[in-house]
């Protein structure tokens, strides 16, 4: 038995990694980050202490958690790629990053994450950075809580505040973004859960999918960028319960949808955009439960959308409910509330008796003359939607909804978080 106890004794420290603390600054057992990091053990933490940090680009090559102590600051000098993670089981906390190298062949960034995996970056500000964070090639990551703001001059001076390429099973959540070319891109990032983050004031985009499939936005907020979200050739994608807000201009919208396929738009509220949701040769969508306020056009459907089905959902005060490109053969809408609706309900269930036909006769003509917007307050307009009602020959006649509501729909969005 005392045989058996001191191989145990002897064993148990080979199975263990060292997990020593190293302290960083003036005055400490390493005055840079550099000399730390080559001196550290798998497992440990390294903590480094106020001050700014001028070092070129550092590379973190084992795992180890890099904690900052009174918000430290990284400074590429714009010279350089700020930080590096080539290593599995990273985490990273507690630092302003700043002025990484802009443009060049290589995409500079703030911090960058490549091919590892179980990556952790949290709690961290970044600023002025080519791109804030860049994931490629990477699994199991989370991204939470930092603070990322760029000074781009246009939309090739700068990237993307948190950009995801060839990734799988990453986790956004809780980060504030302002200021990037895209706020949040995914390409080829299947899997990732994009939550609770406020995007803001974006050049492009505040989040733009490509080609990520099984993956899901929930909770946040995209307002006054160039467009609020773009989700293109992707399927199977959760767009719940993100506010959609004052994403104006020419060519905006709050929610792009193009080549889409088996997605669920539901709870969501857009609220004073130019165009809510444009749709374009998106296939098997649900647009479900929203809420559609003050948008220029609320809904714009291209007749190569098909099979998609749209309920419950209120319409108020948009100038143009729905705005239709061909028959929309095979659309479906459903129950929803649609404010200008003049019809009744005389069988008192809720639901009107004369089906409601959301595309008038003023929004084609718009779509072929948009100079027509001029008359946008003319009483010809109503005039000749009332025309059109009654004897209809232009307006797509598929596009009904057989039982309108006749009261909005209790709406399901959650209260929003405090916004910064």
């Amino acid at each position: 038995m005392l045989r058996a106890v001191s191989i145990f004794v002897i064993l148990l420290p080979l199975g263990q990694t060292s997990g020593a603390d190293i302290d960083v600054g003036a005055g400490k057992t390493h005055t840079t980050v550099t000399a730390a990091i080559a001196a550290a053990a798998s497992g440990d933490t390294i903590r480094v202490h106020a001050g700014t940090y001028r070092e070129g680009k550092l590379v973190i090559d084992k795992p180890l958690t890099l904690e900052g102590v009174g918000n430290p600051v990284l400074d590429g000098g714009k010279k350089h790629e700020v930080l590096a993670i080539t290593a599995s089981d990273v985490t990273v906390r507690g630092f302003t990053v700043r002025d990484s190298a802009h443009g060049g062949m290589d995409d500079p960034a703030g911090i960058r994450v490549s091919g590892a995996e179980r990556v952790t970056i949290e709690n961290n500000t970044l600023t002025d950075c080519y791109f804030a964070i860049y994931l490629g090639k990477a699994k199991h990551c989370t991204v939470r809580d930092n603070v990322i703001t760029g000074n781009p001059r246009g939309e090739h001076d700068t990237g993307n505040g948190i950009h995801l390429w060839s990734c799988e099973h990453i986790t956004a959540t809780g980060n504030t973004i302002r200021r990037h070319r895209d706020g949040i891109y995914l390409e080829f990032a299947n899997d990732s859960v994009i939550e609770r983050n406020y995007v803001d004031d974006c050049l492009r985009y505040g989040l733009h999918y490509m080609f990520s499939h099984r993956s899901a936005y929930r909770h946040n907020t995209f307002s006054n960028s160039g467009a609020g979200v773009a989700v293109m050739y992707s399927r199977n994608v959760d767009m719940s319960h993100n506010r959609f807000v004052r994403n104006w201009g020419a060519s905006s919208y709050g929610l792009l949808l193009k080549d889409m396929t088996d997605g669920t738009v539901n709870g969501n509220d857009f609220d004073s955009n130019t165009t809510a949701i444009a749709m374009h040769g998106s296939n098997r969508m649900t647009v479900e439960g929203n809420r559609f306020a003050n948008n220029g056009r609320a809904i714009q459907v291209q007749g190569s959308s098909t099979d998609n089905t749209y309920r419950t959902n209120n319409f108020t005060g948009n100038s143009f409910d729905v705005a239709a490109e061909g028959d929309l053969t095979n659309n479906r809408f459903e129950n929803n509330y649609w404010q200008k609706y003049e019809g009744y309900d005389l069988k008192r269930d809720g639901t009107g008796d004369v089906p409601y036909r959301p595309v008038s006769l003023y929004s084609v003509v718009v779509g072929r003359v948009p100079s027509a917007m001029l008359l946008m307050r003319s009483p010809i307009v109503h005039l000749l939607d009332q025309a059109e009602k009654a004897f209809p020959t232009i307006t797509p006649e598929r596009v009904t909804d057989e039982k309108p509501a006749m009261k909005p729909h209790p709406f399901p969005l959650t209260k929003p978080d405090p916004q910064p």
